[in-house]
């Protein structure tokens, strides 16, 4: 592990994506074996923090849901493990059986899936990707606020080529409108 030298973390595609959360994010991008574990190291950015226990909301109320609203976000500004972290606790909350477990562990896959190509094992990249695709296949085409048919799509480009990131996750207009709100604090 790199210890007084400046990491290189990884970076969205889109910096300027808008939020859906007003969260803010974590002091650093923790990249396995190259920054300091955020819960194992007194100096991580989530020691001493206690395990969140996420509220799972119906897939209807997503957008009131700010743990899904904070994982999008984590995802799309390239906050991996982080994201893996969030949309952990509400899979474990859904139930690994669920419809809506499938679908976190899905995100999940993918979070893992970018980190894996971030950290040079595209070959990991891809079989997580390729995970991932596959249970995203089996929710409705739209399911909590995201286009899942056009997302599938995107990600079935990302297995065929080499070295690209996954797609930024897009939510519906409404929950775009409310991430909005949420960020300026109405």
């Amino acid at each position: 592990m790199q210890t007084g030298l400046a990491v290189t973390e990884p970076q969205p595609a889109d910096p300027s994506w808008h939020r859906y959360s007003v969260r803010p994010f974590p002091s650093y991008r923790f990249v396995p074996g190259k920054n300091l574990h955020p819960r194992h190291s007194p100096k991580g950015h989530s020691y001493g923090q206690g395990e969140h226990r996420p509220i799972l909301l119906s897939p209807e109320q997503r957008s009131r849901s700010d743990d899904y609203l904070y994982g999008i976000d984590l995802y799309n500004y390239a906050y991996w493990w982080e994201c893996h972290e969030v949309f952990e606790g509400l899979w474990n909350t859904a139930g690994h059986h669920t419809e809506q477990g499938n679908f976190f562990q899905a995100l999940i896959q993918l979070a893992a899936a970018n980190l894996k190509g971030f950290m040079g094992n595209h070959q990991a990249m891809r079989n997580l990707l390729h995970r991932g695709l596959v249970r995203l296949q089996r929710v409705p085409e739209f399911y909590m606020g995201i286009a899942v048919a056009s997302l599938t799509k995107e990600l079935q480009q990302c297995i065929t080529s080499s070295h690209r990131q996954a797609p930024s996750i897009r939510l519906d207009m409404l929950d775009r409108e409310i991430g909005a709100v949420r960020a300026n604090g109405q």
